[in-house]
């Protein structure tokens, strides 16, 4: 995670190191050098005080503090996003995380965790996105009928994951500007959204799962998307020879 702050040229505001735990050939000391490098502060610490604050059983030996890195609603629209993932109360920090790193990964414009998800900087959440809140834009809060209102404006067709009825997803359009709408685990998208979209995409199931875990959906949907505009971009290759 740090180094992938680092990369990303995120301000590292100060870094933490517990030299007890850390081996010779520890990649950390890579990513230490890094931090140097970049000019932030590195403390030291006595062995064993890095274990008692960090939040998980077995910590890493490297432990940072960096600033948030949200952005607001209206960055998206200054900058033509036309691949958004929105996401309406999705609770699991670990389905965050993982939203977030299949939409960075298929190349989408952004991610928006509305009013009701779960902390974006919750710790397991920042583990689950394994680095990639710091390569795409990631909007924090915002009521879902307003954020999907001002999508709309902008232009993106508003298309909400449901676990069946909807349209088959790899049918869909997905070259042109779309938001891409998840719910909640449980219960999925509220019913007061539905005049806010403009369609609905349902991922067929062969066996007898009811649904895909909200992450597993994401990464479909955005890769998807992705192989779609990349068929569309050769074909607009191959039409220019």
């Amino acid at each position: 995670m740090l180094g992938e702050a680092l990369a990303a040229g995120v301000p590292v505001e100060s870094v933490y190191i517990d030299r007890a735990m850390l081996s010779p050939i520890d990649p950390a000391q890579a990513v230490l050098d890094q931090a140097y490098s970049a000019g932030s502060r590195v403390f030291e610490l006595e062995p064993g005080v890095l274990g008692r604050v960090a939040s998980t059983v077995t910590p890493q030996p490297v432990l940072a503090v960096v600033p948030d890195v949200d952005v607001p609603l209206g960055w998206l629209g200054a900058h033509d996003a036309d691949l958004v993932v929105v996401c309406v109360d999705v609770r699991d920090p670990g389905n965050a995380g993982a939203v977030l790193r299949s939409a960075e990964a298929a190349g989408a414009s952004g991610v928006v965790y509305c009013d009701g998800s779960v902390d974006l900087f919750n710790p397991k959440t920042v583990r689950a996105s394994a680095g990639a809140m710091f390569h795409i834009p990631v909007v924090v809060g915002g009521d879902a009928g307003i954020v999907l209102d001002q999508l709309g404006e902008w232009g993106l067709r508003r298309l909400g994951a449901v676990a069946g009825g909807g349209e088959d997803y790899a049918g869909t359009d997905l070259v042109s500007p779309v938001a891409l709408v998840l719910g909640n685990e449980a219960h999925g998208l509220p019913e007061r959204l539905s005049p806010k979209l403009d369609g609905r995409l349902t991922i067929p199931m062969a066996g007898q799962a009811e649904s895909l875990n909200v992450g597993m959906a994401a990464a479909v949907l955005c890769f998807e998307a992705a192989r779609q505009r990349r068929l569309a971009g050769d074909e607009k290759m191959a039409g220019n020879r």
